[in-house]
């Protein structure tokens, strides 16, 4: 695929879900805001699970040398 193809699609992409975003959270209708952030909370957690782990396997590796 094109690269500014690739580009666009991408800034439409999440240009389209912020306004989702910005409008539901504003007004209610679906509150995609409120799911959106229970989502982001749930990725940091993982996020810090999955670099502990990291962390470990790395401390592992380095006492088997």
């Amino acid at each position: 695929m094109n690269k500014w193809l690739e580009i666009l699609i991408g800034l439409i992409l999440i240009l389209v879900s912020v306004l989702v975003w910005g409008f539901s959270y504003e007004w209610g209708f679906w509150n995609f805001g409120t799911a959106a952030w229970e989502f982001v909370k749930g990725g940091v957690v993982w996020f810090v699970i999955m670099i502990g782990v990291l962390f470990l396997v790395l401390g592992i590796t380095d006492l088997k040398e």
